[in-house]
């Protein structure tokens, strides 16, 4: 459900992992992005057809309209920003698993990334809809998107304030967001399905898996109708809530 809404589902989850000293492991964390892919894959079904399509007649020159058809455009740039992501968590790959589940830098992320969508959100023109987006836009918000490897920060929250930076109306600004989590949140499984059955157990991984599915399935429907007409700033305030209690406890255990 959290990879869906700007509070940064992988910090969530080393927070658990380290109030219940029960880490699950990347693996687990793997199977609920599968589960996360098929909710957005089942509530953007139709996207998804036409984008498949749209991608199948870019590539012949008798067919190809990527000015003109918006589901030939969109492939193609939702790859662009799918490449920076790919190359940075390939890069710190090993970070992922190690340095970047502290406690105290997904707290202090969560702050400050908060602080920054509260920004973007207020002036953020927001007058841009999807189909105005461009190649540089793409490139841009793939970029934020790049950032979010870094637990606290949230891969949503990244991308749709880099939409709200360049523009986009709220809806709009999350709409690619959610597409272009196809490619990478995939991209994650594949590459983790080896170690599937190292660190957890078939059934959690299934409950993990269907769990995230459900959850994430009506985070985006109810996130997307929520923004029509709210800011984020209950999404602000509650990721300052919960970096405050985590540096409590975090200071109290010491």
């Amino acid at each position: 459900m959290a990879e869906f809404l700007p509070i940064s589902s992988s910090g969530h989850l080393i927070i658990a992992h380290w109030l219940f000293n029960k880490d699950l492991g990347l693996a687990f964390d793997v199977a609920l992005h599968w589960g996360t892919l098929l909710a957005v894959l089942v509530y953007f079904r139709m996207d998804v057809i036409n984008l498949i399509r749209g991608f199948w007649h870019s590539l012949f020159k008798s067919t190809r309209d990527l000015q003109g058809n918006i589901y030939q455009k969109l492939p193609w740039l939702i790859i662009i920003a799918s490449i920076p992501a790919a190359i940075l968590g390939k890069l710190l790959e090993s970070k992922a698993e190690g340095a970047f589940r502290s406690p105290v830098l997904v707290a202090l992320n969560l702050a400050i990334f908060g602080f920054v969508i509260l920004f973007a959100d207020k002036v953020g023109k927001k007058e841009k809809n999807l189909g105005d987006i461009t190649w540089t836009d793409a490139l841009i918000i793939g970029l934020l998107q790049a950032l979010a490897i870094i637990p606290g920060i949230s891969r949503s929250g990244a991308t749709i304030t880099a939409g709200l930076f360049l523009a986009f109306k709220r809806p709009d600004a999350a709409r690619f967001s959610f597409l272009m989590s196809i490619p990478v949140i995939l991209g994650a499984g594949v590459l983790e399905l080896p170690n599937f059955t190292k660190a957890s157990s078939i059934p959690e991984l299934i409950a993990g898996a269907v769990s995230a599915a459900v959850f994430g399935f009506l985070a985006i429907k109810y996130l997307l109708r929520y923004i029509a007409s709210h800011d984020f700033k209950a999404f602000v305030w509650y990721r300052l809530v919960l970096a405050g209690l985590i540096l409590a406890v975090y200071f109290v255990k010491l």
